[in-house]
């Protein structure tokens, strides 16, 4: 077996290797004093939204503090010779509007899907030397129902009836996500053209409607129930409910018994890649590349984009109308319009004078839910897992499972639930759900020859800890050497192939990449921060209080994940209101 060198410590919080740096302001444009549109922040939305603007001849900039473009969509050398995308690890919601309006694959993204694409081993006892079983899922469903018939036949049938299902409701949804909500202010107290203007919106409800038809008050269920009721009503088994469970709760603060994670649920599995529904992908390169490819296109047409160039301020104007940026460097930079990638707590709390924002609206901002679960591992191994339930090649060549998101401790959806409520009581759960995730399976250039990078995203662990406690570098070790424990279970000798690890608790996430609570999403995808309520009702049409100040992040409609439509559907706005000025 091909085995990399070891000698690599652990690398919490380190730098990227120099080579992986990339200077953008040195290459991407001088400083002007005025644009026309100026973008805080450079994660996939900042950058789509930059993109459209500059394509119809809004002369944009970027500006990004951190030293990186892509926000939480990134790919950093953190252990030298290895890349991780160190945030967001996977990619399948990307509008693909996106992907072809702004010609990403001409811009260099490459995408590896994943076939099959959920792997799920158990810990079986007294098996009498039998290999444990697992369930491997894919796009073929009749090796699916097979999969499935392990542990319930009437479920192996069910199964195609519940995907149509889900298709069908995804399907209806579609429409939502790639325009603004219905404009409720405008449409309550606008002129009576910004009222006729407001019902066009209604047009994305009207199709979602009647693509239900008379199943509507179904699928109503789907969105408000439970996940686990809505999988018990399909299917027996529990293996089964607990991996399908996992897409309703991963990255939030909810367990498969509370109200609402139905539509977390769905928002997992609404997306598509190269026109297959649902599939899952790595990008060649990490995250990054995605991010690159998005700046590439930007450029291309004229967007001016600066790293380590940090928004400390929006400047108002004595008329109450946003005017430009002030960098924490002192440089004023006077815009029409401000487009914010951050999350509504740093633009409205932060970067926005007070006094230019209602009350009730800062009160309602500074309520957001932004509860987060996730710490996230990143693990470089000089070898595969080797799993019970799938043993390894001699050789150790990867083998499907191991493209797949792996589900450990997810045997039964009480078990999720479990670590849920240790969560609750400030403790990082005893049996921690983990969703491992191996990229450099299907693309070896993200780690040196015979070598693997490990993405680990883990929960529930609490931002803070009993007794208001921080957590500090014994805590995160702690932690991470008990999710080891457990990934040790079931592929003994894990632990023996780490060459180095970086631990991003819930308060990391919040430092490094400015994700509220260390929230994913920048706040909770629940049904009071969903749509016409998201942010806060009144604003959720991408324009704020603040004339010229926009949200353009996943703290604004549709939500979180590398989706792209917040910053899609912020320009189109953005567009109209220039237009009409």
């Amino acid at each position: 077996m091909t085995t990399c060198g070891r000698g690599f410590s652990r690398a919490m919080g380190a730098s990227p290797h120099p080579s992986w740096r990339r200077a953008l302001s040195d290459t991407r444009g001088r400083l002007k004093p005025e644009y026309d549109a100026v973008v805080v922040g450079a994660g996939h939305n900042g950058l789509v939204a930059a993109a459209y603007l500059q394509r119809f001849g809004v002369n944009t900039a970027v500006f990004e503090r951190r030293h990186v473009i892509g926000g939480a969509a990134v790919t950093e050398e953190i252990i030298p010779g290895f890349k991780f995308s160190r945030a967001s690890y996977l990619l399948s919601l990307l509008r693909p509007q996106i992907y072809s309006e702004l010609e990403l694959k001409k811009h260099g993204l490459r995408l590896h899907l994943r076939n099959p694409y959920s792997f799920t081993p158990m810990l079986e006892e007294g098996t009498g030397g039998k290999v444990p079983r697992s369930l491997l899922l894919g796009t073929d469903m009749v090796e699916n129902q097979k999969q499935i018939a392990q542990f319930s036949r009437k479920d192996a049938q069910a199964f195609p009836k519940y995907e149509a299902f889900m298709d069908r409701l995804a399907l209806a949804i579609d429409p939502l996500l790639d325009s603004a909500p219905v404009d409720l202010e405008a449409f309550q107290r606008g002129s009576l053209l910004q009222r006729l203007k407001s019902l066009s919106t209604l047009k994305p409800l009207w199709q979602a409607g009647c693509t239900l038809g008379a199943q509507l008050p179904r699928y109503y269920q789907v969105l408000t129930a439970p996940a686990a009721k809505v999988l018990d009503q399909w299917f027996e088994s529990e293996p089964l409910k607990a991996t399908l469970a996992t897409d309703a709760v991963i990255g939030a603060m909810t367990n498969p018994y509370i109200p609402g994670s139905g539509y977390v649920l769905l928002h997992h599995v609404m997306g598509s890649l190269e026109g297959i529904r649902g599939a899952w992908g790595y990008v060649q390169g990490g995250m990054g590349a995605l991010s690159d490819a998005i700046a590439s296109s930007a450029t291309a047409h004229g967007v001016s984009i600066f790293t380590e160039k940090m928004v400390a301020k929006v400047q108002v104007s004595s008329g109450g109308r946003v005017q430009g940026v002030v960098l924490q460097d002192g440089s004023e930079v006077r815009s029409k319009v401000v487009l914010s990638n951050a999350s509504p707590q740093i633009t409205f709390l932060k970067l926005t004078p007070q006094e230019w924002l209602p009350e009730e609206f800062v009160a309602r901002i500074a309520q957001l839910d932004t509860k987060s679960p996730v710490t996230k591992i990143n693990v470089a191994v000089n070898r595969l897992p080797d799993f019970l339930a799938a043993p390894s090649t001699p050789r150790g060549q990867p083998l499907p499972h191991h493209q797949c998101s792996i589900h450990l401790n997810c045997e039964d959806t009480l078990l999720v639930h479990r670590a849920f409520e240790d969560a609750l009581d400030g403790l990082p759960s005893k049996r921690p759900l983990i969703e491992l995730c191996i990229p450099s399976s299907l693309d070896p250039t993200l780690a040196p020859p015979g070598c693997h990078v490990v993405s680990l995203f883990t929960q529930y662990t609490p931002y803070t800890l009993a007794g208001g406690k921080a957590w500090d570098e014994q805590q995160r070790n702690a932690y991470a050497d008990r999710v080891f424990d457990c990934i040790e279970a079931y592929a003994p000798g894990f632990k023996g192939s780490v060459v180095g690890r970086d631990i991003l608790t819930p308060p990391d996430l919040e430092r490094v990449f400015g994700l509220p609570g260390g929230n994913v999403f920048h706040c909770a995808m629940s049904l009071d921060q969903l749509y016409f309520a998201r942010p806060v009702p009144l604003h959720s049409s991408y324009r704020s209080p603040l004339r010229g100040l926009y949200l353009c992040g996943s703290g604004a409609h549709p939500g979180g994940g590398v989706m792209g439509a917040a910053g899609r559907n912020a320009a189109h706005v953005v567009l109209r209101d220039l237009r009409s000025m």
